[in-house]
């Protein structure tokens, strides 16, 4: 009887053994989704808007390549202007508005038009 239970666990051993080295050996690179976009929509002063970009940052750790857009959907001016900094100061991330530059007021611009997004 100990004779088999021992050849139980060699079996189950070698079979982990065997497991592991060939993942090892044959473990793709780390693959990323292709053009992912983390889209932060934002609306008034985005009071959290800070915490949200450093949750998306854990979240774009884990997938290379990937972009952050804080994305305007009525910011108020200094909102604009944190959502700016923010889109400046981290890598792969931009900011992009809905509206006209102008800080001052949000005029829509075209319907699927976004000011400042010709470089994505």
């Amino acid at each position: 009887m100990q004779e088999g239970i021992m050849a139980f666990f060699s079996a189950v051993g070698m079979t982990t053994i065997v497991w592991l080295a060939v993942g090892l050996i044959f473990r793709p690179g780390r693959q990323g989704v292709p053009h992912l976009r983390l889209v932060l929509p934002l609306t008034g002063d985005a009071p959290a808007m800070e915490h949200d970009v450093r949750t998306l940052r854990r979240i774009q750790a884990q997938h290379p390549g990937a972009l952050i857009v804080l994305e305007d959907h009525g910011l108020t001016p200094e909102g604009r202007a944190l959502a700016r900094y923010l889109a400046a100061r981290e890598d792969h991330a931009v900011f992009v508005s809905k509206f006209t530059k102008d800080e001052g007021e949000n005029t829509p611009l075209k319907e699927d038009t976004y000011a400042g997004t010709d470089h994505l």
